[in-house]
């Protein structure tokens, strides 16, 4: 497979693994190559974004994207899914009766965060909820490539998952849970004195060799983590 990740735009992680770090929010989109299937972490934040994350992801690939995760629900990491036709699109248990009920909240959370209206409606309007919930761990057989999906939360939201891929080193896919390009976001629905544990989850599941790659930022190491970890930890008054 000849994969030439940064000709296209893309960071390489590994041999099959890249991400890009969206414009405005910073937000990354992961993208894991398998022999027979694509996977896309987090697909933007419009249908206009997440359009050009397909475009791209088919010219680097010269396939279609076959499986979307969310890692949460923030607008940010949700709203291009419906760019994508015939994905399987996988999220934590719960996030697709959240986001289902929850469409005015994210249309105007887009809003306050700088999203044009006529988008962020239009983004609501053809949400793509997650027909497949994880509740534990769950592995995707991708050809020459099986990738584990963590519920890994709560933490930064109640509905945390995270993507684990193996390869020369393992990669994971932290989405919000981690956070380098600026202090963890603790919005309204965070559960902080949680989210240590998480981060537990998250060091136990990739160890202490992996690429850890957070929401928004560069990518960091077990340290960082542990680092951010106690930070969390110390706000939150838990050990």
């Amino acid at each position: 497979m000849d994969v030439r990740w940064e000709e296209a735009g893309w960071e390489r992680l590994t041999g099959r693994v890249g991400r890009q770090r969206l414009p405005v929010w910073d937000c990354t989109v992961g993208l894991v190559v398998g022999d027979e299937s694509v996977l896309l972490i987090d697909p933007g934040s419009s249908v206009r974004e997440g359009a050009r994350v397909r475009s791209e992801a088919e010219r680097l690939t010269g396939r279609s994207v076959t499986h979307i995760a969310f890692t949460h629900g923030h607008f940010d990491h949700v709203l291009g899914a419906s760019a994508f036709s015939g994905v399987q699109v996988f999220g934590a248990v719960g996030l697709d009766a959240l986001l289902a009920s929850g469409r005015e909240e994210l249309c105007g959370d887009a809003v306050r965060h700088g999203l044009a209206e006529a988008e962020a409606a239009e983004a609501v309007d053809l949400l793509v909820l997650p027909g497949h919930p994880v509740s534990g761990e769950r592995t995707l057989e991708l050809g020459g490539v099986q990738v584990l999906l963590a519920n890994v939360g709560p933490g930064h939201t109640g509905h945390d998952l995270a993507v684990f891929v193996p390869g020369e080193r393992e990669t994971v896919f932290c989405g919000d849970l981690v956070e380098e390009s600026g202090e963890p976001s603790t919005g309204p629905d965070a559960m902080p004195r949680q989210w240590p544990a998480a981060l537990d989850r998250l060091l136990a599941l990739g160890g202490e060799d992996a690429l850890y790659v957070p929401g928004h930022g560069a990518v960091v190491t077990a340290d960082f983590v542990r680092a951010q970890r106690a930070t969390l930890a110390a706000r939150s008054g838990v050990s």
